[in-house]
């Protein structure tokens, strides 16, 4: 089947409830597919055409929605804080203020975020067992040598822990800046400018370009899109 999916993960997915509830519940002979009970949590099946009812309740697909958002510097990623005279969501038609982001871009930082309802896609785009690049575009002030790239790269200690290893390409290097792209795993709170003051490097400017499979490419500014069916399916399979 060309849309097929667990049945587990289908539960999961639309009845909100965990894996590991969505099995027992299978196990227990509480699920049918097209009025079969079904106890094997791995068969496969089509949300869109199959029908799948817990204790005689239908449980239907949701429609997730995903948004692609080439955040400005100056806007907060949050609906509620008090204090913030602009965020994303001003950004985005009303139809659009019940998504979250993935992660979180600082105020001052700007580029890619994504938004969506989907919780499992955000969890494999922000936990760090999964994975999932982050690079970045950093502008840092004065000349970023090997040892101090180094020293990034295999980890520095933020709030008495060691970050992750990164990995720093440099782009462009003069008397007084040094461009260069660096991916990480984590997302701590305002991680890759802590990681460059801890080599005593400030940074100017910095860019997500891109998340996960996902990448901002030409994307203005300030503007937003639907993310196409290519890149849902690339976060699908993720």
């Amino acid at each position: 089947m060309k849309n097929s999916q667990k049945l587990q993960i289908f539960l999961s997915h639309n009845d909100e409830c965990s894996r590991r509830a969505a099995m027992d519940l299978i196990k227990e002979g509480m699920v049918t597919v097209n009025d079969q009970l079904v106890t094997e949590p791995s068969i496969q099946i089509d949300p869109q055409k199959d029908k799948v009812f817990i204790n005689g309740k239908r449980i239907k697909q949701k429609q997730y929605e995903y948004i692609m958002l080439n955040k400005p510097s100056g806007y907060v990623t949050t609906k509620a804080d008090p204090h913030a005279s602009k965020t994303v969501y001003q950004l985005l038609p009303k139809k659009y203020h019940f998504l979250a982001p993935v992660g979180r871009l600082d105020k001052d930082t700007e580029g890619l975020l994504i938004l969506t309802n989907d919780g499992d896609v955000t969890q494999k785009l922000t936990h760090p067992r999964y994975k999932s690049d982050k690079n970045y575009y950093v502008k840092v002030r004065n000349r970023l040598e090997i040892k101090e790239r180094l020293k990034i790269e295999n980890g520095v200690f933020l709030d008495g822990r060691k970050t992750a290893k990164a990995k720093i390409k440099v782009i462009r290097m003069k008397r007084d800046f040094t461009e260069c792209l660096i991916t990480i795993r984590e997302g701590r709170k305002r991680q890759v400018r802590r990681m460059f003051a801890a080599v005593k490097h400030k940074v100017t400017f910095l860019k997500r370009v891109s998340q996960g499979p996902l990448v901002l490419g030409s994307l203005k500014t300030g503007a937003w899109r639907n993310l196409n069916e290519k890149e849902k399916k690339q976060l699908l399979q993720l």
